[in-house]
């Protein structure tokens, strides 16, 4: 499994790289000024930095104890993607709504259009990052 310092690393480097990218997409695309887009990311990439180490920690020990290991096939990459945006769903619209003085709906349909970048966003980065940094394996004993 990864350790404390990857997964900092691992949490960080996504969120940094991911705000880069949608603050002025996100202003251009749902007509807000920048400073509010700015605002809604800083938040949502906050939020979304703490969910992401729980999540994933969650996640590798979950596979730890169903499979063994942590290693991600094609389809657990997919469903990894899927349910860490379904949780972060539920965690932002609420907020969402709250700033910019809208609806749930209006939240809601914001930050799916968001979460539709980011599951594809999570899938390329983890790929690249698992390249960069590949999880250590444990060293056989011969015994």
């Amino acid at each position: 499994m990864r350790s404390t310092l990857d997964r900092i690393r691992h949490a960080l480097a996504f969120e940094i790289i991911g705000l880069a990218i949608i603050t002025p997409l996100g202003a251009l695309l749902f007509g807000l000024a920048l400073a509010d887009m700015g605002v809604i990311g800083v938040a949502a990439a906050t939020l979304a930095t703490v969910w992401t180490y729980i999540y994933n920690l969650g996640f590798d020990h979950a596979m730890m104890a169903l499979r063994g290991d942590t290693a991600k096939t094609l389809r657990l990459r997919i469903a990894h993607a899927l349910l860490f945006e379904l949780g972060l769903l539920v965690i932002l619209v609420p907020p969402i709504a709250w700033y910019l003085d809208i609806g749930l709906i209006e939240a809601l349909v914001m930050d799916a259009a968001l979460a539709l970048f980011y599951v594809v966003y999570a899938f390329v980065f983890n790929l690249a990052y698992d390249t960069v940094f590949p999880v250590p394996r444990p060293a056989l004993q011969d015994g």
